[in-house]
């Protein structure tokens, strides 16, 4: 059999060839559009005397930060504060999915329960907390956490868990034993305890976000053929097992892409955190800009880290997607 040239390959009538140059021509334009817009801003920073640069980042920040994972002081550079913030956004954001993903999947599941009830209690969840703006379950959490809960020395309790004006506190393994949180003069003792603002943040993105994929669970399961659940039935299987075995492993091709879509919305929406106070990459980059005047680097910063957290996710869950796809044979 006789293969096609090379020129014949790459001439103008070979669809991949053009389609190759498309690209390469949008490439182009893109990069031209980024390199003009660049220069232009600079310029006319340039011409007004407006100071730019990300030298900033190695002077010291000068202000306090309310959580971190990391150590910190107000003499450590911008650069630090910032990597606090981008680990504050990162740590609400992946329990966030944790926690949501959980609730949502019980969510979907319930729709299709046996029990009248139950699934009025999903259907009721699920039109109420996707139906309400984000900002004010943000609020509402942070509201309850600051004005309904009870102070730090009379806490609710359920077991070794702590629920107050200073958060939610929690046994917490330290110095090799466990350490179980008391109530203190002013603040919790011993354990470990989450801030009013990230509980609010949290359960915010949690409870919205969560509505959402229960729907997208409750398509996954409805596409599932009939057949299948009836050849699972008609071998005996239980419910409970026929759930984990059969419907959800068939579900999740059609659950996954769309997932995908929340994931990042809850990275993107915990954006809104700066309105409650919760020290995440938007609000350190906010307080810098005003200390700094630096506004087109510190914005730079927050597209990046969140450009990037959402192209990383995106990666992940099209990996994931792919190894979960029926294999053609």
């Amino acid at each position: 059999m006789r293969r096609p040239s090379a020129r014949k390959r790459w001439s103008w009538r070979s669809q991949a060839f053009r389609g190759l140059l498309w690209q390469v021509v949008a490439v182009l334009l893109v990069g031209f559009a980024v390199w003009f817009l660049a220069h232009n801003t600079l310029e006319n920073m340039r011409a007004r005397g407006i100071q730019s640069g990300f030298d900033f980042l190695k002077g010291p920040a000068g202000f306090d930060i309310g959580e971190s994972l990391i150590p910190y002081d107000a003499l450590d550079p911008y650069w630090k504060a910032f990597l606090v913030g981008i680990l504050n956004t990162l740590r609400v954001a992946i329990i966030g999915i944790g926690v949501a993903t959980l609730f949502g999947t019980l969510l979907g599941i319930g729709r299709f329960s046996a029990n009248a009830i139950v699934r009025g209690l999903c259907y009721a969840y699920t039109e109420t907390f996707r139906n309400v703006p984000i900002l004010l379950q943000l609020l509402f959490w942070y509201l309850v956490f600051t004005e309904v809960l009870p102070p730090v020395a009379e806490p609710v309790s359920v077991g070794p868990f702590l629920l107050s004006k200073a958060g939610f506190s929690f046994p917490w393994w330290v110095e090799g034993r466990w350490s179980v949180p008391a109530p203190g003069a002013f603040s919790m003792e011993g354990g470990a305890s989450a801030t009013p603002e990230f509980m609010a943040v949290l359960m915010g993105l949690v409870f919205y976000t969560s509505a959402f994929i229960g729907e997208i669970v409750r398509a996954g399961i409805a596409a599932v053929p009939k057949g299948q659940v009836e050849a699972a039935s008609a071998l005996g299987l239980p419910r409970g097992l026929q759930v984990r075995k059969v419907i959800l492993p068939q579900a999740l091709r059609v659950i996954i892409p769309p997932l995908t879509s929340q994931y990042l919305n809850i990275t993107k929406n915990s954006s809104l955190a700066v309105a409650i106070g919760y020290p995440d990459v938007v609000s350190i980059a906010n307080t810098s800009l005003n200390n700094t005047g630096r506004a087109v680097e510190c914005i730079s910063i927050i597209m990046l880290v969140y450009l990037v957290t959402s192209l990383s996710t995106a990666l992940f869950m099209n990996w994931y997607n792919k190894r979960v796809a029926i294999q053609e044979r």
